[in-house]
């Protein structure tokens, strides 16, 4: 699944560890769901579409389904 995470930290001025944090996770976690190598969980998805102010539908891509 893709994700525009990346993109939308960079516009709220987060790092991974920032972000990692406020979503409770490790900056790995982060930057394994960033490079697609890790698909979160539901919770995890709502909380870092909260985080970064947006929706779930905006943050993550089917690939499967544009491609």
């Amino acid at each position: 699944m893709e994700n525009i995470i990346r993109e939308r930290r960079k516009q709220g001025h987060l790092s991974q560890e920032a972000l990692a944090k406020k979503a409770n996770v490790t900056r790995q976690t982060i930057n394994a769901i960033e490079n697609a190598k890790y698909d979160p969980s539901l919770a995890l998805a709502f909380k870092l579409a909260k985080i970064l102010e947006t929706t779930i539908d905006q943050l993550f891509i089917d690939s499967k389904e544009n491609g």
